[in-house]
């Protein structure tokens, strides 16, 4: 097996090594910039702030954690359990309060969305509350107000709209699952019968919703059980990487895969992708198709199976062996299998699946469906279509947006901004003073979740009380004391409200009930049941969708938008830690970029960062090529959420908008799409090169039949014997240690982000990164094998390898690498001088420098959000992953306060806490009982470049692949 991380490194291009001595040269110290553009994109993120003066506590009283996680303290008062919202939907979190300061984000193990797991995006939560570009104030027409100015125009407006039962009033919503929220809402429209309320954000579940109503007659929520299906099949569904329920997907999916070394119950995944995604890189057996061809596979895929439908188009390229031997799989484990459609396929493909799951016998046992979630499950995109129509025809005299950004993601074609100047009030609620609130003529600062009283529902219907680590910052309000404002016409809090509407729904003792909901993060018994369906006889009437064969002079491709892996759909723009992690496929930062296949940019000439115009119709956007292994030919990829003119100093100017090309009638696909070179050059910042391996053997893969032919020949070579000139350290105590399986991690980056959350550790900006200096703690590297157009790919996460005999430790010349006496490679930040020694010696590279003053020691607000626990680190200065130290020093004095060991489980590093699957183990490797060794007595388990004698404390288990011996490789 032969591993590569780019195109040029495959093809063994001489260049490529030039290229890469003159973007990162070692004696590079110093980084020719200008002060106001280092200030501008370095200073510590700038993306951070709030006054230190106004970190004060909610005055509501807010309850600690009733159940602690493992490693937190009985009775600690620090983690509060909330939600992370994305979508409308919660992943139930906890959130550590230092000093009234919320300051860490990490999962609720008795959510079920959540079940200990994080995304990144929970992460970097905590870093959105502390940004200074959030709206600090009342505006009126650009100008300072206040919000008594605010509530005597709207007291004269009720009055008006009363009289007029709510003629003209509108309200703009995105996705809300908030159950008090939803009965504001409705008492609003009993209110004023005429008004209406709509629903928009780009990334939504229509599609869902359309398909289960085709397929039952009802717009249902659709629930996969990954831990009982044996055999998966994707279609276009990154059910690992995105959704409402990605969490706790990739926990069920992953704990039935080979993983810790159990291969007995071993399940196996097919992925059909458009784009390269979190699902089809760990799939046993992936397919590029573009996403207007994967109806096709779908039609050829049911027919095999045994249902009578239309066949899919011979334009699509589905190649029949590959789907005939899929489908021999799945009805071979009938009840056990599993077929999975994604978002951006259209609603009959929905309904096709659903019938094929109903076929196969998976209903009610893979898959099941519940009444929807959300409020209101009807289109998103007719809605805001709807709104605009009537603001075009001055039908609309009063609109209040909360939340959302319509005027920059809604589709263009509509164009929104434009109908906007005929409402007479228009007023908008957000966090940041955004596109939409640039064209509203009031904006009110929302306040953010971790400051507010809410609640929501979780995928599956689980509710979730929110309650504030803070008071707002900038006095903000909540969604709902906005709408007591419009709909009861007083100003109540925000914790009124949701007490009131919880009322005689917690049980007859409702302080008790109230209590341990908001303590536990969840209302008991609250989610939404599955109920049985019956699929409608009509469900596969509709005629199969025509497919154009690729144009190989690139005249006429397929556009598929995606959300952004960091950015999202934009809301996450100016968010730093999120800008600069990279991407997990592309590892571009800081950018977005128009991805297409190898064999594509062959034919039409294309490298990376060559600039070309795509165009449809009127509409055009220009951006840098970036070559995909593993895309489907005849398209190109763009990812949403760029573009953005006001999101704040970090966000603005950030890539190029990609929603312009977005059609208002298939929200996910443009087809028809000319491409043309530019000329033009632009620099993407990348850091798939970075600290290369050389091609040494660090990732080690097999399939379980190879696996089990021998089950030791993934240890691979052991550590040469041979003496040392140093004495061997005996260690008496705790003697720490960490295993990482590559066979559970999926390459979501959310253990880069609960490190750098963790350990204050600061971005320093695209051009840094370009040089390869970014500053992450602990990075995911990306690796493929086999063809460019069909790789196989692999992701492992390269921490601090804690070396026993350490390389780094013995050329420092000030002793500011060493260990400590319990085997943690530790950095002593006060001795370092800035040689750099250790990181040139060292094999791992895994040693950050701080070239420059990346941390804004000038901000005074950002002192707000950091950990007090870890030092922050100034110019000149080596630092490293040292296990969480901290987390350890506070685990031993809780246990010498007991006179007790450490239990095992009581210390949980940040990267091990945040991640979805538990693919990371850490513990004390002198308890014989502990998690950690029986990791590492796996036959599985191997040392990162063993023969280096270096006696690294973390290793590794290696990846057991399932493929089906029926399909032929690609």
């Amino acid at each position: 097996m032969t591993l590569w991380r780019s195109l040029d490194e495959l093809a063994h291009d001489a260049t490529l090594h030039d290229e890469l001595a003159r973007r990162f040269p070692a004696w590079h110290m110093l980084y020719d910039a200008d002060r106001r553009r280092f200030l501008k994109l370095m200073s510590a993120s700038l993306a951070l702030a709030g006054l230190a003066g106004c970190t004060r506590e909610p005055q509501e009283k807010i309850l600690p954690y009733v159940t602690a996680p493992p490693g937190q303290v009985d009775g600690d008062p620090r983690f509060y359990a909330t939600a992370h919202l994305i979508g409308g939907f919660a992943l139930g979190v906890l959130v550590e309060c230092t000093m009234g300061r919320p300051t860490k984000v990490e999962g609720n193990p008795r959510h079920p969305a959540s079940l200990g797991g994080t995304d990144a995006f929970a992460q970097a939560s905590v870093l959105g509350l502390w940004d200074p570009d959030r709206a600090q104030a009342v505006t009126h027409e650009g100008v300072a107000s206040t919000w008594d100015a605010f509530e005597a125009v709207l007291t004269r407006r009720v009055r008006d709209l009363e009289q007029r039962q709510g003629e003209g009033l509108r309200v703009l919503t995105d996705t809300v699952t908030s159950p008090t929220l939803a009965s504001q809402l409705q008492a609003l429209l009993a209110r004023y019968p005429k008004a209406r309320w709509h629903q928009y954000e780009p990334i939504n579940r229509d599609n869902v919703y359309a398909g289960t109503h085709l397929a039952f007659g009802a717009p249902l929520d659709v629930r996969h059980h990954f831990d009982r299906a044996a055999v998966v099949l994707s279609l276009d569904a990154d059910f690992l990487g995105e959704g409402v329920a990605c969490v706790r997907d990739a926990r069920d999916f992953v704990s039935g895969h080979a993983t810790h070394g159990a291969t007995e119950r071993a399940n196996r995944l097919y992925a059909i992708a458009s784009t390269p995604s979190l699902t089809s890189a760990y799939a046993d057996h992936a397919l590029a198709l573009r996403a207007s061809a994967i109806e096709a596979a779908a039609r050829r895929l049911a027919g095999l199976v045994g249902l009578q439908v239309a066949a899919g188009d011979d334009a699509a390229g589905v190649p029949q062996d590959w789907i005939a031997a899929c489908a021999r799989d799945l009805a071979a484990h009938r009840g056990a299998s599993l077929v999975v459609a994604g978002d951006r396929q259209p609603p009959h493909v929905h309904a096709l699946v659903h019938a094929i799951n109903a076929h196969l016998g998976n209903a009610g046992a893979t898959v099941g469906y519940a009444e929807p979630a959300v409020a209101n499950p009807d289109s998103q995109a007719a809605s805001i279509a709807a709104l605009a129509s009537d603001m075009a025809a001055r039908s609309v005299d009063t609109l209040i947006v909360i939340g959302g950004n319509p005027v920059y993601d809604a589709p263009r074609e509509l164009r929104f901004a434009d109908a906007l100047r005929n409402v007479a009030l228009s007023v908008r609620v957000g966090l940041a003073a955004d596109e939409t609130s640039a064209r509203c003529a009031w904006h009110l600062p929302l306040a953010h979740p971790l400051e507010a009283w809410s609640d929501a529902r979780a995928y599956d219907g689980s509710v979730t009380i929110l309650q504030p680590l803070i008071a707002p910052l900038y006095d903000g309000r909540s969604a709902h004391e906005v709408m007591s404002m419009l709909a009861d016409g007083t100003a109540r809090t925000g914790y009124a409200v949701v007490r009131e509407f919880w009322q005689g729904r917690l049980g007859a003792d409702f302080e008790t009930g109230w209590q341990t909901a908001v303590r536990d993060g969840i209302v008991a018994n609250s989610s939404v049941p599955e109920r049985s369906v019956v699929l409608r006889s009509d469900a596969l009437a509709v005629a199969p969708d025509s497919v154009v064969a690729p144009d190989p002079t690139g005249q006429s491709l397929d556009v598929q938008f995606a959300a952004d892996a960091s950015v999202h759909d934009g809301r996450y723009a100016n968010n730093a830690w999120l800008q600069e992690l990279p991407r997990p496929l592309t590892k571009l930062t800081w950018d977005n970029a128009v991805l297409v296949a190898p064999a594509l940019a062959k034919r039409l000439g294309l490298a990376n960062e060559d600039v070309v115009e795509l165009r449809r119709g009127d509409a055009s956007v220009s951006g840098p090529v970036w070559i995909l292994p593993g895309h489907a030919d005849g398209a190109v990829t763009l990812a949403l959420g760029y573009g953005r003119t006001r999101a704040g100093r970090v966000g603005d100017s950030r890539g190029f908008d990609a929603y312009p090309l977005r059609p208002r009638d298939n929200a996910w696909v443009a087809r028809g799409v000319t491409l043309h070179k530019t000329g033009g050059r632009q620099r993407l910042a990348t850091t798939q090169h970075h600290h290369s391996m050389e091609g040494r053997d660090i990732v080690r893969v097999a399939t379980i039949a190879d696996y089990h032919r021998d089950p030791q020949s993934l240890r691979g070579e052991a550590k040469r014997p041979g003496g040392t000139l140093y004495a061997p350290f005996r260690y008496d105590g705790y003697k720490w240690g960490m295993t990482v399986d590559l066979g559970a991690c999926i390459g979501c980056n959310a253990c880069t982000i609960a490190c750098q959350a963790e350990n204050n550790i600061p971005t320093v900006g695209k051009e840094q990164v370009a040089l390869g200096r970014e500053m992450h703690w602990i990075r995911v590297d990306r690796y493929y094998d086999g063809a460019p157009d069909a790789p196989r790919t692999y992701f492992q996460p390269v921490p601090c390898m804690q070396c026993q005999r350490a390389p780094c430790e013995v050329v420092c010349p000030v002793e500011a690498s060493v260990h400590d006496s319990e085997g943690i490679n530790v950095q002593v930040y006060n001795r370092c001088v800035g040689t750099r020694f250790c990181s040139n010696n060292c094999p791992y590279k895994v040693r950050r420098f701080n070239f420059l003053q990346y941390s804004d020691e000038r901000t005074e607000s950002l002192k707000g959000q950091r950990n007090p626990e870890v030092t922050v680190r100034m110019r000149g200065v080596m630092e490293k992953c040292n296990y969480c130290l901290q987390r350890i020093a506070n685990a031993r004095i809780e246990a010498d306060k007991e006179n007790r060991r450490i239990r095992d489980g009581e210390v949980l590093t940040a990267c091990q806490a945040v991640c979805p699957t538990r693919a990371i183990t850490f513990g004390d490797l002198n308890d014989p009982a502990s998690a950690v060794n029986a990791r590492k007595a796996s036959p599985l388990d191997y040392l990162l470049l063993a023969d280096l004698n270096t006696e690294p404390r973390t290793s590794y288990l290696a990846r057991l692949r399932n493929p089906n011996p029926d399909v032929k490789e690609l």
